[in-house]
């Protein structure tokens, strides 16, 4: 769990280059699926061993500039509510622009570290240039140019040192179950109805991030801590019309816990913001459960279960080994379910196999099925093992892991996933040199 650090500014600054430039070095490593992630404005980075969660709030805004006035404020505002630290970037070469001044305006007034980067700094004679933002009254400013990187390791360098602190949490020993959706698809109704009026809780404990509350659940036989992201204050101002805005706050929950319970509405279907809100667990590997509310108002002629089922499944291809509970928070219909459902992928979320029982359930079905010659090399994988990691990874030794394709990974993927059961859980499985 990583802090969270948000790119400002007006469109055309270079925010998506700089941003680009922060992640490519590490999602070249975890992202190898290739058009997983609709979006590209969310991803990991580290500096000096330090992570974060870097996210670009630009690129949201399509239309004109005007449109852009109104929006940019929003932007602002979100990310000075959900972020632990601000880049705010503007553009030497148009100097200070009336939009600058107002970003300025509202960042002067946090108590949270904020870093003015003036971009395009490719020359002497714009470093000199660059001068003219002290005028904005952010204090220093940092030089730099993202097409090339230079100025970067010296703005990154102050960002971590201004990084709050995080507390490591105290880990319990329950898993973590964070609910999450698009706005009004039932989250918090979903909450109230496991909670039950009478609120079976042990104890609110007030989450360290500032926005999702952990309820301790103890009911039924089950005991775990749901985070909860349903009940975060809105800000009457920040209307919740852009995508962006519940997957940005989605994202704390979500890499802070261990089974996403993704609650869409029966009525809306399977979206793209709550498609954004399942890559964005697949990629945090988090077990994912998903809940197709208000089931009981969808017209059963037209929609039967298994058709809408199959829909969802079509759309969240390749990783479809994920259980789907069609429930009703009005009736109460398969709530329970839902839990057991969700206990269940923690289960299979934290299970390790045996090394030499992974062996020989793997060995016979590669030897029947061995990977296919590439360039009239043939690959031998000789053993393989379950990672020590904290969610399911996988290696495969072999002689040549290079000529390894990934049609030949997704059949091992889909052949473990049929052996040992690892359904909602995302798997990763790699090959190593003997």
């Amino acid at each position: 769990m990583g802090n969270i650090v948000a790119i400002v500014g007006r469109p055309n600054v270079g925010k998506s280059t700089f941003f680009n430039r922060l992640i490519q070095r590490r999602e070249a490593i975890i992202d190898s699926v290739s058009g997983v992630t609709r979006d590209r404005h969310y991803g990991k980075s580290d500096w000096n061993g330090k992570r974060f969660s870097l996210i670009d709030t630009g690129g949201y805004v399509k239309g004109s500039d005007d449109i852009f006035e109104a929006e940019i404020d929003k932007q602002v505002e979100l990310a000075i509510e959900e972020a632990d630290a601000i880049i705010f970037i503007v553009d030497v070469e148009t100097g200070v622009t009336s939009m600058d001044e107002e970003v300025a305006n509202l960042l002067r007034r946090v108590n949270k570290p904020v870093l003015l980067a003036v971009n395009k700094v490719d020359n002497n004679k714009r470093l000199a240039n660059a001068v003219e933002f002290y005028s904005l009254g952010l204090g220093e400013y940092f030089p730099i140019a993202s097409t090339n990187g230079s100025g970067t390791g010296d703005l990154l360098d102050a960002l971590i040192e201004a990084l709050p602190e995080i507390e490591e949490e105290e880990e319990s020993e329950l898993p973590r179950f964070a609910v999450v959706g698009r706005p009004n698809a039932g989250k918090s109704s979903f909450i109230n109805a496991l909670i039950g009026e009478d609120r079976y809780i042990v104890t609110d404990i007030a989450g360290t991030t500032r926005d999702s509350i952990d309820t301790r659940y103890n009911r039924f036989g089950f005991e775990f801590n749901l985070v909860d992201t349903a009940g975060i204050r809105r800000k009457s101002k920040v209307k919740e019309n852009l995508e962006f805005y519940s997957v940005m706050r989605s994202v704390r929950a979500i890499e802070n816990c261990d089974v996403c319970l993704v609650v869409l509405d029966a009525t809306r279907g399977f979206d793209g913001q709550v498609q954004n809100i399942f890559w964005l667990a697949q990629r945090n590997h988090k077990g994912v459960v998903i809940l197709v509310n208000k089931w009981d108002l969808v017209d059963k002629e037209t929609n039967t279960m298994k058709e809408y089922e199959a829909m969802i499944r079509r759309e969240i291809e390749p990783f479809t080994d994920v259980p789907i509970v069609f429930i009703s928070v009005l009736t109460k219909q398969r709530v329970f379910k839902a839990i057991e459902t969700a206990v269940k992928v923690f289960e299979n979320r934290s299970k390790k196999i045996k090394t030499r029982e992974f062996n020989d359930v793997m060995l016979p079905i590669i030897e029947r099925n061995p990977p296919p010659a590439y360039k009239g090399k043939f690959v031998k994988i000789k053993f393989c093992m379950q990672l020590p990691t904290p969610h399911p990874q996988f290696a495969f030794f072999c002689n040549l892991p290079q000529y390894v394709r990934d049609p030949y990974k997704r059949f091992l993927e889909n052949k473990l996933r049929q052996e040992f059961d690892f359904q909602g859980v995302p798997i990763s499985i790699f090959f190593r040199k003997k």
